[in-house]
């Protein structure tokens, strides 16, 4: 299921950025009294009450040039195409201002929950003035302090009352997968050949926002939703060229997938920002699937090339080094009739489960190859195994002290895992637990 989105749309300097990271619980963005400093976080996931939710910071996304006003305009365009819920924000100081009004004209028109907030309202003695906020037409202004952190769990309250109730979903056996990478790396004509004619389009169904649409199609008798990312299918948006709003695409998109398609240029090579997303996926627990495009642009190839090209990804994603990786062509479509039972594959490796008791196999036999360390003439005593989720694969393994259970022999023990079992394309998480 896709997460339920809440946006914080609002003039300049009222503290978006600031409440955006009191309710991700984290300094995530730069915040400065400045109007219109640019943040380096737009996007985010956080919980409220054990519920997970996605929240967009709007004031991150800087629209160049354009003047104040137009800027205020498409953040909250932005806002009422992305989000479920809308927050308000205004600030206490300078009262309801010109640019409040503005951005209340612009909500009017969106079919989304709007909650108001006022932001700033640090004392007792500021509560009393925000009444003057019921003029901009969106109901009881909720006061906020975000230097402070006060009312922001009645904020929220009112935020999940009003996200859409959770659909059941007819989705569950569809493997959903999206295309993530750098403007320019070949998605769309990578789109438009997986989709070629040999393939059977069921249909383009809505997705959560307004106009993502999902393809769906089936491939040998395996259904697939590909799930749209920024400006494959949507072009002529002035914001679509802002590179935030294309990452902050592709991480919802991410946010939404099964498996996770990192497309690399092959002409270029690898640049910082392929790093930056494809770690997003990896740290959100997703099937990875490495997509080198554009092979065909290479000249004069020989039996090493492909080695070497694989030895330099290996080398600057060393996190994914259980992601396979594929060298294609969108243009000739080589390669390409491997790309669904790739993605299966690894679908179905990200749904694996192990028997208990095969485990403490495998983990018998590790012990016995490479005995725990000893920390401070203490031994690290593992009792037992077992797997307690999947999407992506979780173990945990019952110690004597988790603090004992150093990273060089959790890696080691990941990777017995690997060698006995087939976890290509998907990350491994290991828990440590005391066993009292």
């Amino acid at each position: 299921m896709a997460l339920p989105t809440l946006a914080i749309v609002g003039r300049p300097n009222v503290g978006k950025s600031t409440i955006f990271n009191r309710i991700l619980g984290e300094r995530v963005s730069i915040v400065e009294d400045a109007p219109g400093v640019t943040r380096d976080r737009i996007y985010g996931r956080a919980q409220w009450l054990g519920k997970d939710f996605a929240v967009i910071d709007t004031g991150g996304i800087d629209m160049g040039d354009e003047p104040l006003l137009s800027q205020i305009t498409q953040q909250a365009e932005i806002a009422i195409e992305e989000a479920d819920v809308i927050v308000f924000l205004t600030s206490i100081e300078g009262g309801v201002t010109d640019a409040d009004e503005k951005v209340a004209q612009i909500l009017y028109r969106a079919d989304k929950p709007v909650v108001l907030a006022v932001n700033k309202v640090d004392n007792p003695e500021r509560r009393q003035d925000i009444y003057d906020f019921y003029s901009l037409g969106f109901g009881e202004p909720y006061p906020l302090s975000g230097a402070h952190g006060i009312g922001l769990g009645d904020l929220l309250d009112a935020v999940f009352a009003a996200f859409p109730a959770e659909g059941t979903g007819d989705e569950d056996d569809r493997i959903k997968f999206s295309l993530i990478g750098r403007p320019n790396v070949g998605k769309s004509s990578l789109v438009n050949a997986i989709l070629g004619e040999e393939r059977v389009i069921v249909s383009n169904i809505e997705g959560t926002t307004r106009d993502a649409i999902d393809t769906k199609f089936t491939d040998n008798g395996q259904d697939f939703a590909m799930i749209d990312t920024a400006g494959i299918r949507k072009r002529g948006k002035v914001y679509e060229n802002t590179e935030k709003y294309a990452v902050m695409r592709a991480l919802r998109a991410i946010d939404r997938s099964d498996v996770v398609l990192v497309i690399l240029n092959a002409e270029e090579g690898i640049r910082e920002q392929d790093k930056k997303v494809a770690g997003y996926a990896h740290e959100a627990g997703r099937g990875i699937i490495i997509v080198v495009n554009k092979w065909d642009t290479i000249k004069d190839k020989d039996n090493h090339t492909m080695q070497e090209f694989e030895a330099h990804i290996r080398d600057e994603f060393q996190y994914l080094d259980y992601a396979p990786i594929i060298f294609v062509s969108a243009l000739t479509k080589q390669r390409l009739r491997n790309l669904p039972a790739m993605i299966a594959t690894v679908s179905e490796n990200q749904n694996r489960r192990i028997q208990s008791s095969v485990l403490n196999d495998v983990l018998m036999d590790a012990l016995t190859v490479t005995p725990t360390p000893t920390v401070n003439g203490k031994r690290l005593r593992i009792y037992y195994m077992t797997q307690v989720a999947v999407k992506p694969p979780t173990f945990v393994v019952f110690v004597n002290d988790p603090d004992m259970l150093h990273f060089s022999y959790e890696r080691f023990l990941i990777n017995q895992l690997r060698q006995t079992f087939d976890f290509s394309g998907t990350p491994i998480h290991l828990i440590a637990r005391s066993r009292k």
